[in-house]
């Protein structure tokens, strides 16, 4: 089964390897080592002035940086489950909130987020996904944080990068806390989140909030390469795995550009076949289609070609689909995907198969590569 869902996504056969080895006590040297080269490639990955690793899934990340990073008002954006999900946890921890909501399709603008702030000055925080998997949409962050920090630079600028670090490089220039998580771009299994910090997070946290989540504590015990808890080892084994893997592979440069060449041929391949892209800002971590046959070939994909892809959620359920461009993926594979999609579609007798997905995929990846190099 090819697993095209946008987390979990696959995870290589090294990396399952190398955590198949003997469990490792989080309190020895041994791991200690391991865990400082993995912050090492972490500060190249996230460019922040601190990075912290956390025993919890993304929204265990989510939840850290609002304990921490808002002690008054939050500001969050909702084009989504997970844009949704910030106010959630606001309010959960007893906080004010604000909320800009759009339909998923559709990315917030700098403006609205800019009128939000001008009309709430008890807002210290803004809460808002690079890439809303919700609806696979890419929110225009770096331009949100810069224009906030001009109007108040001690407003903080939490950005949910679940599915984007990894995916694309990210300007980090004004943002406070940038949140990652293991089952995306990092190829692990779920269990473990990363947070990026500037150095006016770190300021703001001061002695931190809350116990477990409380991010004061872990960056002390994280800058002697252990953790306050007990680390998940097995995954910081595997992300120095995949780290290692990427460094490779030629690096995180190399990584970007297969991804956005992935995303931007997939996506093609599937429009020339008279399929809509739903978002109107598409993440390059997935390419998300809006049809009125998605669940059909959902099930088709699954029990008759071996592709798992993820459908839509809410109010979307049933009527998206969508396909996975993090990690490492084999072209062969995505253009599996896509022809598949075609090859049902004729099933349907929504058009006569002629390859031209695959064509179209191929054209696309490829040609770039072809331009480059000379035999």
């Amino acid at each position: 089964m090819l697993l095209f869902t946008p987390g979990p996504t696959p995870v290589p056969q090294n990396v399952r390897n190398a955590m198949a080895a003997e469990t490792m006590h989080h309190r020895t040297p041994e791991f200690e080592a391991i865990f400082e080269k993995t912050r090492k490639y972490l500060f190249e990955l996230f460019a922040t002035d601190e990075v912290v690793m956390i025993a919890s899934s993304g929204t265990g990340a989510m939840e850290a940086a609002v304990i921490n990073l808002c002690h008054n008002t939050l500001l969050n954006v909702n084009s989504g489950k997970f844009g949704e999900r910030f106010g959630k946890i606001a309010k959960a921890q007893g906080l004010s909130s604000v909320e800009i909501k759009n339909e998923w399709d559709t990315p917030v603008s700098v403006e609205a987020v800019v009128a939000a702030v001008e009309a709430n000055s008890d807002i210290d925080a803004i809460a808002v996904q690079i890439s809303e998997s919700a609806g696979g949409l890419r929110h225009p962050v770096e331009e949100i944080a810069e224009a906030i920090k001009k109007i108040n630079p001690e407003i903080m600028i939490i950005a949910d990068g679940i599915t984007a670090v990894g995916v694309e490089r990210i300007d980090v220039t004004n943002i406070d806390c940038l949140i990652a998580g293991s089952q995306k771009a990092l190829m692990l299994p779920p269990g473990l989140a990363i947070l990026g910090l500037s150095n006016a997070a770190i300021e703001k946290i001061g002695e931190g909030k809350g116990y477990y989540f409380n991010l004061a504590s872990e960056i002390k015990k994280q800058r002697q390469n252990t953790t306050a808890y007990t680390a998940a080892t097995t995954l910081i084994i595997g992300l120095l795995e995949v780290l290692e893997t990427i460094e490779k592979e030629g690096g995180f440069g190399v990584l970007y550009c297969n991804t956005a060449r992935r995303a931007k041929a997939t996506r093609a391949a599937l429009q020339a076949i008279g399929l809509h892209s739903y978002p109107k800002t598409p993440a390059k971590s997935m390419t998300t289609i809006d049809d009125k046959d998605a669940s059909k070939i959902r099930s088709v994909l699954k029990e008759e070609y071996s592709v798992n892809v993820a459908g839509g959620q809410d109010h979307l359920k049933g009527k998206i689909f969508r396909i996975n461009q993090m990690g490492l993926i084999e072209p062969y594979e995505s253009i599996w995907v896509v022809n598949a999609i075609e090859l049902i579609l004729h099933r349907l007798g929504r058009l006569e198969y002629a390859g031209l997905a695959s064509k179209v995929y191929n054209e696309i990846y490829f040609k770039s590569a072809l331009e480059k190099k000379e035999i």
